[in-house]
């Protein structure tokens, strides 16, 4: 099955098939084949996803930092890899011989790339109302799922709020200890709820083992 017969299955008519064959060709392939690559298609479709990530969460109920940290693990080189993945786009991949023996078929950050230029000749080619299609497919499940929204929450703000339904309580943060070489530190934080150790967490930043504390705590609390 070739790009465009996907994209029909799917009810999208390609009118420039050079366009959708250039975003998935990679710049190993172009070079031996003095073609275009899809480096700038990939500026346009991250733009593009930038913009449908955006108002795809923004009719959620969290706040402005929880939309961030959503839309940043959604477009996150993993994340947009596995997508291609799921919907086998990454067979589409023109490689450049030495890519391809080197294994570029499966790296995330060359199947991400391609990706994001697969939306970018989609939107400049059909519009938004096909990249939403596609993407609607890929993504929109995902944010329903209530295990991928959690890797998205802030603990320390879950924590405040459920300390919070008792005006008596409060919540506060003590670094533990500081350990390793200064260039690659490790932090340990302890959340300390009305003067009592609820949670420990550690961390590469004293943020990120604060974060860690407030979901100990958070679990232990909210039981």
């Amino acid at each position: 099955m070739t790009i465009t017969e996907w994209l029909a299955e799917r009810g999208i008519r390609v009118k420039d098939e050079a366009l959708l064959r250039q975003a998935f060709t990679h710049s190993s392939y172009a070079n031996e084949h003095h073609g275009k690559n899809n480096e700038r298609l990939e500026f346009m479709g991250d733009a593009v996803l930038q913009l449908w990530s955006s108002c795809a969460i923004y009719p959620l109920n969290i706040s402005e930092g929880q939309m961030t940290r959503l839309r940043a693990q959604i477009v996150c080189e993993k994340a947009l890899a596995g997508y291609a993945r799921e919907m086998n786009l990454n067979s589409y991949l023109l490689l450049g011989q030495g890519e391809e023996k080197s294994g570029g078929r499966n790296k995330d950050a060359v199947i991400a790339d391609m990706f994001e230029a697969f939306l970018g000749a989609l939107f400049l080619d059909q519009g938004m109302a096909a990249v939403d299609t596609v993407l609607s497919e890929v993504i929109t499940p995902k944010l329903e799922d209530p295990d991928f929204l959690g890797d998205s929450k802030d603990y320390k703000t879950k924590l405040q709020e459920y300390v919070q339904m008792d005006s008596r309580m409060s919540v506060r943060y003590v670094l533990v200890r500081e350990s390793g070489p200064s260039n690659a530190p490790l932090f340990e934080m302890n959340a300390v709820v009305d003067g009592l150790v609820m949670g420990t967490g550690t961390g590469t930043t004293k943020k990120m083992a604060e974060q860690n504390a407030a979901k100990d705590a958070f679990g232990k609390m909210a039981k």
